[in-house]
């Protein structure tokens, strides 16, 4: 990078500053360059053939594992789609229940048991990380299911945080559990520390590199990060609400 361009990045956007010293903008224009060289060099490329104890391991775009669809990019619209798919099949059979105008129970069994058993299947895996445009799309189901049936269902956001709970709820349980560590209660016992995670937020340039100011201004931060955190965590201690401000 040259001495005159300072790059910023903020999630993923770039910004590229430079000094143009009468009107010679040759070092800003190569700065530019060179980011749109390395842009293009990201560009997906094909990945060597991999082989496990001589057998060669076939690269696919999607697979189907315990019922679930796993695109090479982890996206889950593919899983959506099948998902989607099964369900309203069994909404056929739903409704003809209806037409021999079965009690609200029976029919809220037999949703729960045909259709809610498919959307709720490894949902703590996808629905995380699925595009609303998917999660509305399953939410439709569960919209016509209520039409239906004529009593409220739970939505899909509601069923992926109870089973959330309930995961966490048996991790939390089993000492044999690889995850049993990540838990750990504060000092109250009534709720558990927050996980801390350590990342490289900028893993490329810094802008302003070797700036004083700007190192002493993140130190800053830092601290205050981790003064509020004591502070909660006192809080969660002593069983009073503590102010973060």
């Amino acid at each position: 990078m040259h001495s005159l361009n300072h790059i910023i990045k903020f999630a993923d956007d770039t910004t590229v500053v430079g000094l143009i010293n009468k009107y010679n903008g040759s070092a800003y224009r190569e700065e530019v360059r060179e980011l749109v060289r390395t842009g293009v060099r990201r560009a997906r490329q094909d990945h060597s053939p991999l082989a496990i104890n001589g057998s060669s391991v076939e690269i696919v775009e999607n697979i189907k594992f315990l019922g679930v669809h796993i695109a090479e990019n982890l996206t889950w619209t593919l899983n959506t789609h099948s998902i989607t798919k099964r369900d309203q099949q069994r909404l056929y059979f739903l409704r003809k229940l209806k037409e021999v105008h079965l009690p609200s129970p029976i029919l809220t069994t037999f949703y729960r048991g045909t259709v809610e058993s498919i959307l709720s299947s490894c949902i703590i895996t996808w629905s995380g990380n699925c595009t609303a445009f998917d999660r509305k799309t399953l939410q439709r189901i569960v919209r016509t299911a209520e039409k239906i049936i004529g009593v409220s269902l739970p939505s899909i956001t509601n069923i992926y945080i109870t089973r959330c709970i309930r995961k966490a709820t048996n991790i939390v349980k089993d000492p044999t559990h690889p995850s049993h560590e990540l838990f750990t209660l504060l000092p109250s016992g009534r709720s558990y520390r927050s996980i801390h995670t350590q990342a490289v937020s900028n893993p490329g340039p810094k802008m302003a590199d070797g700036d004083p100011e700007e190192e002493q201004r993140m130190q800053r931060e830092e601290k205050a990060s981790r003064e509020v955190s004591r502070r909660q965590e006192q809080a969660e201690g002593s069983g009073t609400p503590s102010s973060l401000t």
